[in-house]
């Protein structure tokens, strides 16, 4: 049994990985966004007798991210995320300061936090959630790609880093979702189109790309989450850890041959 921190557990992945694990056992501090989501997780926890305590724990908030001082964790998975679309050459770049604060600063201020506490019991995990999208984007949609991107490096450097430090054995690993049937994609997509349908370049080509993009992820997205949470609970509890947990693996597979061929 481990004590596993799950960020962005109030909905999606998150919410399904923390109560995966939970059910196997392990203790999960399941964090979210608002109080209504980590009220709903303690009733389903209360409900299913899970070992599960959920709080809200907002990662742009300095206050907030204090919670995780005095907790004893052996595992941080940084899963929360938001996410924005629009075309590089004309979006407001507040929309990526946005994204970036959220997607990148916040989570390694968090890990910072966390780290403190491993480093001083020399051992530990840092899991951060990023993409397939991480490692080939798609067009309209770098306000989210060139985070997960930044998160691919960062975990990378952080694994090198800890090396060093011979006397401390903490992992570092990526899981790497592809497309999943979450709302999440949709959402995303969507916030383009609240500013683009009134000013752009691609103005006479709006209803084209959105139907395009609409389309891409329905014909690509897995209903069933059950090949990614996996690759979540692997992510706590493998012994040797591996860089990256990838699923589906057709899809994986797929962005592969893509980054192979330099595509």
């Amino acid at each position: 049994m481990k004590k596993v921190l799950i960020t962005g557990s109030g909905t999606g992945l998150g919410k399904d990985a923390a109560i995966a694990l939970s059910s196997r056992g392990h203790y999960v501090y399941a964090t979210t966004h608002t109080l209504e989501e980590s009220k709903m997780l303690n009733k389903i926890a209360k409900k299913n007798n899970l070992p599960l305590k959920s709080f809200k724990l907002d990662i742009l908030s300095a206050n907030d991210r204090t919670l995780v001082d005095n907790l004893s964790i052996d595992v941080l998975i940084n899963n929360a995320a938001i996410g924005d679309s629009g075309s590089v050459c004309e979006i407001n770049v507040d929309r990526y300061r946005q994204t970036f604060e959220t997607n990148v600063f916040s989570n390694i201020e968090l890990t910072q936090r966390v780290l403190k506490n491993m480093i001083k019991k020399r051992s530990g995990r840092i899991v951060f959630v990023s993409s397939l999208v991480g490692r080939v984007t798609l067009p309209f949609l770098s306000p989210y790609t060139a985070t997960k991107f930044a998160i691919e490096a960062i975990a990378t450097s952080l694994k090198e880093e800890l090396k060093e430090l011979k006397s401390v054995n903490i992992d570092v690993a990526l899981i790497e979702p592809g497309a999943y049937a979450t709302g999440f994609n949709q959402k995303n997509i969507s916030k383009q189109f609240t500013w683009m349908k009134q000013c752009s370049y691609f103005k006479t080509k709006i209803n084209h790309l959105e139907k395009k993009q609409f389309r891409y992820f329905k014909l690509t997205e897995r209903k069933n989450t059950s090949s990614i949470i996996n690759e979540y609970i692997k992510s706590v509890e493998d012994i040797e850890v591996k860089d990256r947990y990838v699923a589906p693996c057709l899809q994986g597979t797929f962005i592969q041959i893509k980054r192979i061929l330099g595509k």
